[in-house]
């Protein structure tokens, strides 16, 4: 499964990756806004926002970007190892059509 993080602390970069290859995810990690974001997303399984740490620019290109190309969007406040872990679980159950109950 494809996914893009969007937000997070430049120091967790590698531990994001880490966690998304150890469930055998393909993630691609943006900390910064890149020039021509939105083309940049392309077409994920999914895309994780870690809204505390991500501008409102960002947050509304990715959303816009979702919703044009109609890619779930999974959102948590904080952006710590164990939120990226629960949000992957959530990202798989939605996939495989299990509904998690939230």
């Amino acid at each position: 499964m494809s996914i893009v993080l969007v937000g997070g602390h430049d120091r967790m970069h590698s531990e994001y990756m880490g966690i998304c290859s150890k469930r055998g995810h393909r993630v691609k990690v943006y900390t910064q806004m890149p020039a021509k974001f939105g083309k940049a997303i392309g077409t994920p399984d999914g895309i994780v926002l870690f809204t505390s740490t991500v501008s409102h620019q960002m947050i509304h290109v990715a959303v816009k970007e979702a919703k044009r190309k109609k890619i779930p969007v999974f959102r948590c406040h904080t952006s710590s190892g164990t939120s990226l872990e629960g949000l992957l679980l959530e990202l798989e159950a939605t996939a495989s059509g299990v509904a998690t109950g939230k």
